[in-house]
């Protein structure tokens, strides 16, 4: 681990050297699949060259390839074999993609993303426990599909890193294989929570809403008023895929205790992107040597049919960007739908801020997921209010009606005055977005929120109608039409 450090030393010294040089290693390795020869990787010698190439590409544009590898096909977008499918929960629509994961990938990418976060923590922690105790992760399910007599497997990243695991590591993880794959949630979580509460655990990783989920349920099970009455030895949480903020109270309620660690990662089915390096910072390092090349559109060019994407040594700082990243699983100039500000350079550190198409804009408002999040906060804040989950969406324009924004909330805490929470939400999306604030000047265009407290358990049970409890599932926080709204709004209503 004091080895990686150094490691890690150099590629925030060198960003710029190293990724050229993972890029040239790409292209090398792929020259002769059919993606290399079609667009003759052979023959590029320049970023520059490499992006005249080659395309932008979106999961539409890569899924002839894709099915033709879950048919058994090989050696079209990476030379080694692919056998792994990450089924992508960054959505709760009904399709599902199959992101694929190469050996390498997994080698070089996720797994040394782990092995890192763990040099990280131990490197700030020098007093740690986390190894006396057990770990948890909150992984998801997998299948095995069966195609002229080989076997490929599908599901959640996590599952498929936990089927991967050395052996050893069952020796400090809880529960067994057989509980931490099962693929039914409710069963899961009630399995997951009896097993458990057996063992001194000291760590868990996982999606904080169905953390929490579990959390909940291991103390209706034990009666204890917190978790550490449970798990007395309990110090890290490592989190990812949805803005930690929203959740903070409720996991400081849950964990009351100043020792206890948060460590944000960015981890997704295309690749493990990102580590918080710092102890209480509100972003993550940019990880530059786990086999990916990145490159970033400006957000207000997502839409063009050729946009300008910039290396690393071109971005600038606050500026909201569309990711496109090149893996040594085969994905080439892909964009993931994730945007990310940088907050510095050398070393390259970013924080989320929101999907590409997970924003509400029906009036030109351009509200992201980073306002409404930064928003939320403010209004818990300021009305002692707790937020467990949400999402929000258009009210269109009717007639002589105005329109406005419509939330959905289930409460943990809610608010004495549910008027004041509103008005405290309004103003702070005016603070955060001149657009926002100029169409709701004098209520010349959109009227104030519309705030709809939902009962607690909605949005798990409309989760779990569509099929998509556990794993990396969440809900969706904005959406530019009504039709997350109005399937939620159908499930409680009446008769």
């Amino acid at each position: 681990m004091k080895k990686r450090i150094h490691q890690i030393e150099l590629f925030m010294q060198y960003p710029n050297e190293v990724q050229a040089e993972w890029l040239r290693k790409l292209l090398s390795t792929a020259r002769n699949t059919e993606w290399g020869r079609q667009y003759d990787f052979k023959s590029i010698t320049t970023p520059d060259q490499f992006k005249s190439r080659l395309p932008i590409h979106d999961y539409e544009s890569v899924k002839g390839s894709i099915d033709r590898l879950r048919q058994g096909e090989q050696n079209i977008l990476w030379p080694s074999e692919i056998k792994w499918f990450a089924k992508s929960s960054g959505t709760t629509n009904d399709k599902s993609k199959f992101i694929p994961v190469s050996q390498e990938a997994l080698e070089e990418c996720h797994f040394k993303g782990g092995k890192d976060l763990l040099s990280i923590y131990f490197n700030t922690h020098l007093e740690t426990g986390l190894f006396n105790g057990k770990s948890i992760a909150m992984g998801g399910s997998r299948q095995i599909m069966e195609v002229n007599n080989e076997s490929y497997i599908q599901g959640d990243l996590s599952a498929i890193l936990i089927q991967n695991l050395p052996g050893w590591i069952e020796f400090m993880r809880t529960p067994n294989l057989t509980i931490a794959l099962m693929d039914e949630w409710e069963s899961k979580i009630e399995m997951m929570a009896a097993a458990t509460i057996q063992h001194d655990v000291t760590n868990i990783s996982g999606v904080p809403s169905w953390t929490l989920l579990l959390f909940k349920r291991i103390l209706e099970m034990t009666g204890k008023s917190n978790l550490l009455e449970v798990w007395p030895n309990f110090e890290l949480f490592i989190h990812g895929g949805v803005n930690f903020g929203p959740y903070r109270e409720q996991f400081r309620q849950i964990l009351p205790s100043a020792k206890v660690n948060y460590l944000e990662t960015y981890n997704a089915s295309e690749g493990f992107f990102g580590i918080q390096d710092r102890n209480m910072a509100e972003d993550m390092l940019l990880m530059l040597d786990y086999g990916i090349y990145y490159e970033f559109i400006p957000v207000d060019q997502i839409d063009n049919p050729h946009p300008v994407a910039f290396g690393l040594d071109q971005i600038e700082l606050n500026t909201n960007y569309a990711m496109v990243i090149t893996t040594n699983a085969g994905l080439w100039r892909y964009l993931i739908g994730d945007t990310i500000q940088f907050t510095s350079r050398y070393p390259y550190r970013i924080r989320i801020s929101g999907r590409t198409r997970n924003f509400i804009n029906a009036f030109g408002e351009e509200l992201i997921i980073d306002n409404a999040e930064k928003a939320m906060a403010i209004a818990c804040e300021r009305s002692h209010a707790v937020v467990a989950e949400y999402t929000a969406g258009p009210i269109y324009m009717s007639g002589q009606k105005k329109g406005a924004h419509e939330w959905l909330i289930e409460f943990d805490r809610p608010p004495g005055d549910l008027s004041f929470f509103c008005a405290a939400l309004d103003t702070a999306l005016k603070s955060l977005n001149s657009d926002y604030e100029a169409k709701r000047y004098q209520n010349m265009m959109l009227e104030e929120p519309r705030i709809r407290i939902l009962p607690a358990l909605t949005f798990y049970n409309w989760l779990k109608s569509k099929g998509k409890l556990g794993g990396q599932h969440k809900v969706p926080r904005l959406s530019n039409d009504r039709k997350y709204i109005d399937e939620i709004l159908n499930l409680i209503a009446p008769g």
